[in-house]
């Protein structure tokens, strides 16, 4: 309805001059050119269509990498205010764990919550060798910096190194815990660490936090 009003509108101005200019019967043009207006009329709206489904997309997308920020850094804030809080010597690292824990589809809390129950959040860290927050190897291995650290240990919880998959690939956190330490060594282990990453935060904490 608005593109044939818009027509008779733009005939008003074009369409007299135009028959006046060619000298043709206004019945034998008439419909030439009022399909040629169409044309005018409706090529701009279909790309203004098009382009309005791009600027959506664009918009969405934009939202769903501003949330996934968010997220990110309520959780990295969680965990640094829970080190900050009891001078762990690992505040500071909370983003390096998050965005580890995401690449190897981990859960968020279970880095830090490791890290606290191994040496106290980087307090007693094993003696041996550099950076071992986490007692790796039974404190064996050592590593660059806490980074380093952070990137390796979540690498082998993930299932991605081939040398420990077995032990963890296709693993709930549970059971990911049982494998790291298993009862036979330390029987409360698994409920220790879960204690922790509860009193790090909710597996969703942006929703949470929402609510």
């Amino acid at each position: 309805m608005k593109n044939k009003k818009l027509i008779k509108f733009v005939e008003s101005f074009i369409l007299l001059p135009v028959l006046t200019m060619s000298g043709m019967p206004m019945g034998n043009t008439m419909g030439s050119v009022s399909q040629a207006v169409a044309n005018i009329v409706n090529a701009p709206f279909t790309a203004l269509q098009k382009q309005n489904i791009l600027t959506y997309e664009s918009l969405a997308l934009n939202d769903a990498i501003k949330k996934k920020l968010e997220d990110q850094k309520a959780k990295a804030v969680a965990i640094d205010e829970y080190f900050k809080a009891r001078s762990m010597p690992l505040e500071g690292t909370g983003i390096k764990m998050v965005l580890e824990a995401e690449k190897n589809d981990l859960d968020w809390r279970l880095l830090p919550a490791i890290a606290v129950r191994e040496s106290s959040g980087g307090k007693n860290a094993c003696k041996k060798v550099q950076n071992s927050s986490f007692g790796w190897g039974s404190c064996k291995i050592g590593f660059n910096s806490n980074e380093h650290a952070i990137e390796l240990v979540a690498f082998n919880l993930g299932g991605n190194n081939p040398k420990t998959s077995h032990h963890y690939d296709d693993k709930t956190t549970k059971q990911i815990l049982r494998a790291y330490n298993p009862p036979s060594v330390v029987p409360l282990y698994v409920e220790q660490v879960i204690s922790i990453m509860n009193a790090i935060g909710e597996a969703d904490v942006v929703e949470v936090a929402n609510t």
